[in-house]
């Protein structure tokens, strides 16, 4: 499974249903669960985001299809990078020929 981690940034129809949020964040743990997503936590926060999705998605398809769906309900813009832990990073300094010193 590979990890992502997206920025979410309310839309105007987010912010105008503000207090449904949480319910919204039930419901996508309930849709990563039927997608065979681990969904890691869900965080809001203060800054430039207002909140992350922390998740493990089976392939890049999966985790697109996640996105796309949570954006089509207008409620939020999404901003996703794929994470890399310390052994996949290992793996892929291994491709370049060695580990960097």
């Amino acid at each position: 499974m590979a990890t992502y981690v997206s920025t979410i940034k309310f839309t105007e129809q987010g912010f105008k249903a503000i207090k449904e949020t949480t319910k919204r964040a039930a419901a996508i743990k309930v849709t990563t669960k039927k997608m065979g997503i681990k969904l890691t936590n869900i965080y809001w926060t203060l800054g430039a985001c207002d909140g992350l999705l922390i998740f493990d998605a089976p392939d890049d398809e999966t985790a697109t299809g996640l996105l796309l769906q949570l954006g089509s309900e207008g409620n939020i813009h999404t901003t996703t990078v794929r994470a890399f832990n310390a052994g996949e990073m290992d793996k892929i300094l291994e491709r370049m020929g060695g580990r960097a010193k």
